[in-house]
């Protein structure tokens, strides 16, 4: 099994009464991108606090990168990049000053400090513009920034809250792919906050989602699919005729979690594509076929799935 690189047991965080954080278990491993998910108020954020060591827990334990972000914030701090939703630099100094006074802020050694920030400035394409006061910066170019930022003191783990929120397409696009190289080629530690689903299920090896406090649901996409009801796939048969001899042959294909008859059509859920044997079986039941569809469930439909049948 790889390093744990970020674990929390039994972690709460509460308010008086209030659980805002409620007996939270995780492990991220080296070199992992894991994508944290939930609505407002669900717990992500009062979590990211307690792995940066902001604040307290109420019980339970908190280790990042082998330390405890409480009573080692320091070393945590040294370990630890994180990319906020909103990121701060200082307006009228240029991108370069803004990096070497981060550099100086962890005691990077000048010289060193200098060779570091030219390549990550290269890296995330801000090197046209180094020189450039950070005012006049976009939205784009102030995240590339947070990233290189971030990046400058070499870190085994890195914390990204909504790192694509405000971003161009292009923008997002090379975004995804410097998280998959900091994880499959330095072996960093990505914990990735979000809103932005379709792009979490695009860069993130597994997913947690977080509902008043607690880890609801976890694991890969296809592992989540098979876990909420109906599966990862969606077939639509539409046809003429049938019986519910036909409907008793669907229901017994592999992987199928429900099949129900819906005017001509005929809806199969389940946790893999069955559209070749669905329409074998139709056939050979001689019905007319008029046509079949198959339709991967995203992690959007598993999410809003989760959440329609939870608030309901």
């Amino acid at each position: 099994m790889s390093t744990a690189l970020v674990e929390t047991e039994s972690l709460v965080k509460a308010y008086g009464a209030f659980r805002a954080v409620d007996g939270l278990d995780l492990r991220l491993n080296e070199g992992e991108v894991y994508g944290f998910l939930g609505p407002n108020g669900s717990g992500k954020s009062t979590t990211i606090l307690m792995m940066l060591g902001l604040t307290e827990p109420t019980s339970g334990n908190v280790r990042v990168a082998g330390h405890n972000p409480t009573r080692e914030p320091l070393v945590v701090k040294r370990q630890v990049g994180y990319l906020p939703e909103s990121v701060g630099f200082y307006p009228d100094l240029s991108g370069k000053e803004n990096l070497m006074f981060t550099a100086e802020l962890n005691n990077i050694p000048r010289a060193d400090a200098s060779v570091r920030i030219d390549e990550l400035l290269d890296m995330v394409e801000l090197d046209s513009a180094r020189n450039q006061i950070v005012g006049q910066y976009s939205r784009g170019m102030r995240q590339r920034l947070g990233l290189a930022d971030v990046l400058l003191k070499r870190p085994s783990v890195i914390i990204l809250d909504d790192p694509t929120l405000g971003l161009d397409p292009t923008g997002i696009q090379w975004l995804l792919e410097i998280i998959g190289d900091l994880s499959s080629k330095q072996g960093i530690t990505i914990f990735v906050s979000s809103h932005q689903l379709h792009e979490v299920q695009r860069v993130c090896h597994r997913v947690g989602i977080m509902s008043h406090g607690k880890l609801v649901l976890e694991g890969t996409i296809p592992e989540l699919t098979s876990k909420t009801a109906g599966g990862g796939f969606g077939i639509v048969l539409d046809v003429v005729g049938g019986d519910d001899a036909l409907l008793a042959s669907l229901r017994g294909l592999p992987g199928i979690s429900s099949c129900e008859r819906v005017g001509g059509k005929i809806i199969i859920e389940g946790d893999r594509d069955v559209r070749s044997q669905a329409t074998a079986i139709a056939f050979g039941a001689g019905v007319d076929l008029l046509g079949a569809t198959s339709e991967n469930r995203t992690l959007e439909d598993i999410y809003l799935r989760y959440f329609a049948g939870a608030e309901g």
